[in-house]
């Protein structure tokens, strides 16, 4: 069964696509019945018609949208809900269907349609540059030059504003073309949301979004009044906010040789936000935050002014030996809870050496659906390459992405919604179909808000089945489950996706037909993502304890074995790469954070929450390819053995992409063979898996960081890490063909085999 395919009908992974009918049974099968679902993934025209330029139908009981599953009775222009069996009349623009003249909806190749609401069009999304100036001349200029590049490739009707920060906070005003202005806010004061707009100034003004030169009765001019001082369309205040930008020179105060400077990194957010609280509520809006360094004023600071105080790690946090930690989460969190309730989105660009805090934002970004990039220095490719993607439009000159978004599960009475991991925030809707026994992350709703989304942004939606044991489900009824997500489009139209699911039951003993429907990489998928939910509240110890008892007890469940025999263990295909995708999210970055900040920690996960299955796969457990001068480049094991001195390697783990020359190859290199006409053949091995490289990062969003490594050389490190230590320094490396060996005292994926064979067939 190809699960790829399934996928493209729908947007949607389940982990498993046949559910016992009993909660007693379902419990057994201990990976979590759930699924990757992604609400604007591209679909073909075969699977999703064109936008429907009319409301939906919706149950009048659970308040479910007519679709291909639900039963029609053309005569007396009735429909049955699948979901709780009320019935419902169809309504007088239905008037004319018929067997042969269907509308799309009811077409059993639409199980997902798309309907264009019939709403006030929205007004043009904000974009609310936020940019610090702490920075080195060079670094403050190559922000600049980007954030105009920006201007130049955002629509005309987009709406723009600019912040500066440093020891103060500068809220610029572009619809006053006499001269630079600005109003100008101490940096280390708290500033509340009523006190933003009356010391801005918010409440006057036309409403947002309204058209500056139509006419107006007489008055002060409406660029100079209210919000639109501060946001202007990008037609009529480019010129000035690149004039403002131009202009814009480093902080001026003064910064003694021993200190950092003063950063409001938290006060300069907090004045976005409040700014687009209380003029643009509502409405599609999204703050672009580029910071060099750490946030060094209250409120928010992460580190103390002095350059001998470092910045906290994962051990001080765990140690509690952050001072500054939780004062600073605390305020994030209070400007992401705003931030939701207005539905706007956070976009950090952190460019830095040090860290700047991602780690105390990321409830700022996590939770509006904004994206995270970390990168060295705003001279970095990651930053160019992924902020000029950000910004492009599509072939009709639009943004790819959607703003105002909502997200609603319905399912059948046999199922209850335990939760939703992702980048969303609980809407707190009560409903029948909440689960009250299993809440697995963010649940105790049937629908959440999304600020924005774009067509990857995917979601991991969990169940739990509720039917009683001692009342089977016939094998021929079907569960049903229902996605609505709705949003404003780019264009200003609010839409509707709908898509309907239905999956088969079967009796709890009907193993061989429940391990047929298993999705191993959804499974992995979901529980990654269980696992990165409980790293914030639970010890990382305890989770691992917990990723391996799931693991054996699916093991000895489904797995082919005789009682205390590990010989004879045998897993199906639909199983087989299982346990080593939890093997590797043992090892992977999300769980072992011994070799990374807490910024970076922090940016993983994000991507781990929000990426689709076969992107949070490749950062689970990545790809090795292969080229050498004997064949075509192929795929090897993510092994120590698969290093050899006449081969490259290409590594690919979604954040890094890696260049390995093994060492005949390199020394070959730095001869200069490939230069000479002789061995063009080198050559062209030399090239190919940088052309492959190459054609991955020009898709990957973000840019991944490029690293060219030889075997031996200090860099060969970000290979060794993500392989597999079958050959380490206790072994013997002459055995293996002479290919690389690893220190360290980690297990390998055989001795981890083993274990697991013997637990899994323990009779205890």
């Amino acid at each position: 069964m190809d699960f790829n395919e399934l996928e493209e009908m729908d947007g949607v992974r389940w982990s498993w696509l046949t559910w016992p009918s009993s909660r007693l049974e379902a419990t057994r099968c201990i990976v979590p019945f759930g699924c990757m679902y992604t609400p604007l993934k591209h679909l073909s025209a075969n699977r999703l018609p064109a936008p429907l330029p009319y409301d939906p139908v919706q149950c009048k009981s659970c308040t479910s949208v007519l679709n291909p599953y639900c039963r029609v009775d053309l005569r007396s222009r009735i429909w049955f809900c699948p979901f709780c069996y009320h019935r419902n009349p169809l309504p007088p623009n239905y008037a004319d269907i018929s067997e042969s003249n269907l509308p799309a909806e009811l077409i059993p190749d639409f199980t997902t349609v798309e309907y264009t609401l019939h709403r006030q069009p929205a007004p043009p999304p904000i974009f609310f540059f936020v940019l610090d100036v702490c920075t080195r001349e060079d670094e403050l200029q190559t922000a600049k030059d980007y954030i105009i590049k920006a201007l130049s490739l955002l629509p005309k009707d987009a709406v723009v504003g600019l912040i500066t920060f440093g020891q103060n906070i500068h809220v610029h005003v572009i619809g006053y073309t006499e001269c630079a202005k600005c109003y100008v806010l101490r940096g280390e004061k708290e500033y509340t949301p009523d006190q933003i707009k009356n010391l801005l100034m918010l409440a006057g003004g036309p409403p947002r979004g309204a058209p500056l030169n139509s006419a107006s009765p007489p008055g002060p001019n409406p660029a100079t009044v209210g919000a639109a001082r501060f946001l202007q369309p990008v037609s009529e205040g480019e010129f000035l906010m690149t004039s403002v930008l131009e202009d814009l020179e480093t902080d001026p105060w003064p910064v003694p040789e021993n200190e950092r400077p003063k950063r409001a990194l938290c006060t300069a957010l907090s004045v976005a936000v409040g700014i687009l609280e209380s003029t643009s509520a509502g409405t599609g809006a999204r703050i672009q935050l580029l910071v060099g360094g750490p946030g060094t004023v209250d409120p928010g600071k992460i580190v103390a002014l002095e350059l001998g105080d470092a910045v906290r790690s994962h051990s001080d946090i765990e140690k509690d030996n952050a001072p500054f930690h939780t004062a600073a989460l605390k305020a994030f969190d209070d400007i992401a809870a705003r931030a939701v309730n207005a539905g706007h989105a956070v976009d950090v660009w952190a460019c830095s050496l040090d860290q700047v805090g991602t780690y105390e934002m990321k409830s700022c970004v996590d939770r509006t659906g904004g994206v995270f990039v970390v990168s060295e220095s705003f001279d970095h490719p990651m930053f160019k390459e992924t902020f000029e993607k950000f910004f492009s439009t599509d072939e009709s000159n639009q943004l790819p992405m959607a703003f105002q978004a909502s997200f609603e599960i319905i399912a059948s009475r046999e199922v209850k919604v335990a939760g939703v991991i992702g980048p969303v925030a609980s809407l707190n809707k009560e409903s029948p179909s909440v689960s009250t026994e299993m809440e697995i992350g963010i649940g105790g709703t049937t629908a959440w808000r999304m600020c924005t989304l774009d067509p990857h942004t995917t979601l991991a939606a969990y169940f739990e089945v509720v039917n009683p044991h001692q009342n089977p489900i016939r094998d021929d009824q079907y569960r049903y489950i229902q996605f609505i997500t709705r949003y404003t489009h780019a264009t200003g139209q609010h839409r509707m996706r709908v898509t309907t699911t239905a999956g088969r039951w079967t009796s709890g003993d009907n193993i061989p037909e429940i391990a047929a429907g298993f999705d191993q990489d959804a499974a992995a998928v979901l529980m990654a993502r269980m696992a990165v939910y409980k790293t914030e509240n639970e010890d990382s110890f305890d989770i691992l304890r917990w990723v391996d008892r799931m693991l054996i007890r699916l093991c000895a469940k489904f797995a082919e074995y005789q009682k205390d025999t590990p010989e004879t263990f045998a897993l199906s295909p639909n199983f087989s790469l299982y346990p080593q995708f939890m093997f590797n999210l043992r090892r992977s970055q999300f769980l072992q954070v011994f070799n990374s900040s807490p910024d970076e920690t922090a940016y993983f996960r994000s991507y781990l929450n929000r990426e689709n299955v076969n992107n949070c796969l490749l950062m689970i457990q990545p790809t090795l390819m292969s080229y050498s001068l004997s064949g075509a480049p192929e795929p090897v094991l993510l092994d120590v053995t698969s290093i050899k001195p006449d081969r490259i390697l290409l590594l690919d783990t979604f954040f890094y992409i890696i260049v390995f020359n093994g060492e005949t190859i390199s020394s070959w290199r730095k001869a200069g063979y490939h230069e000479d006409g002789k061995h063009n053949n080198l050559k062209l091995l030399l090239q190919a898996p940088k052309d492959d490289a190459a054609a991955v990062l020009d898709e990957r969003f973000p840019y991944a960081r490029y690293i060219e490594c030889d075997q031996n050389g200090s860099q060969a490190r970000f290979l060794l890490a993500k392989l597999n230590p079958s050959v380490n320094h206790h072994s013997a490396a002459a055995e293996y063909g002479g290919s690389d060996f690893i220190f360290t005292d980690d297990v390998s994926l055989g001795v981890f085999m083993e274990h697991l064979k013997k637990l899994a067939v323990s009779s205890q």
